[in-house]
C-alpha cells in the first residue's frame, strides 16, 4: 500500500519546521509593531469619549436652563473623577441633582498634565473651569436662564474649559461666552490643539 503522504517524487508534501519558525517570526514582528499603535489608539479614544460625554452633558446644562427658566451647571468631582448636571430653580438658593453621575474612563483623570498654553482663541491662561462655591477641588460651568455662560456674579463669562488626560493625551472641552462648546486634543508633549 502507498504512503497518502508522499508525493509522486518522493517527497511528503506540508510544510517544514524552518517554514513555519520564519512564518510565526514575520507574524511576531508585525505584532509588535501593530500592539502599541492599538493601544495608543485605545487611550485617545477614551480621552476623547470623555471628552464627548462632557460635551453632551455641557449641552444638557446649557438646555435645561433654557428650559427650565434656571440656572443649570456641569458639576465636576476632580477628587472621585466624575461629573454630573445641577439645576437651581428660579427663586431657589438650592442646586438639585439631575441625572445619574458619570465616571471618567480607567486610567483617565481631569487635568491638563503639563500643558502651559490653551487652544487657540479660546482661554487667556490654560485652566480648569472655576470652582463650584462651597466645594474644594471641583470645577463648575453655570449657564443662567438663557443658556448664556455665566460666573460666580452671573456676569456672561467665556474662559471655561474642562480638561482630561491619560498622560499621554490631552483633551478637552472650551464653552465661549456664546455657549458655544468646541472639542479639543493634543499629545501630552506639546500644546498642538486640534479641534474635533
Amino acid at each position: 500500500m502507498e504512503n497518502k503522504l508522499k508525493s509522486k517524487s518522493g517527497w511528503q508534501v506540508g510544510f517544514s519546521l524552518l517554514e513555519l519558525v520564519i512564518v510565526m517570526a514575520i507574524v511576531l514582528v508585525i505584532a509588535g509593531l501593530a500592539i502599541p499603535k492599538v493601544m495608543t489608539i485605545a487611550q485617545n479614544l477614551r480621552t476623547g469619549g470623555d471628552a464627548r460625554d462632557l460635551n453632551g452633558a455641557i449641552l444638557v446644562a446649557k438646555m435645561r436652563a433654557s428650559s427650565d427658566y434656571a440656572q443649570s451647571r456641569l458639576h465636576v468631582d476632580m477628587d472621585t473623577q466624575t461629573f454630573w448636571i445641577e439645576v437651581e430653580p428660579s427663586g431657589s438658593t438650592t442646586w438639585t441633582t439631575e441625572g445619574g453621575t458619570q465616571y471618567l474612563s480607567t486610567n483617565v483623570t481631569f487635568g491638563y498634565g503639563s500643558l502651559t498654553s490653551p487652544p487657540s482663541g479660546t482661554q487667556s491662561t490654560l485652566g480648569q473651569a472655576t470652582a463650584c462655591t462651597g466645594f474644594s477641588n471641583s470645577a463648575c460651568i453655570t449657564f443662567n436662564s438663557r443658556g448664556i455662560p455665566v460666573d460666580n456674579t452671573n456676569a456672561p463669562y467665556g474662559n471655561y474649559a474642562i480638561y482630561v488626560t491619560d498622560g499621554k493625551s490631552v483633551s478637552g472641552v472650551t464653552v465661549s461666552i456664546t455657549g458655544v462648546t468646541h472639542i479639543w486634543r493634543t499629545d501630552a508633549s506639546a500644546a498642538n490643539w486640534i479641534k474635533r
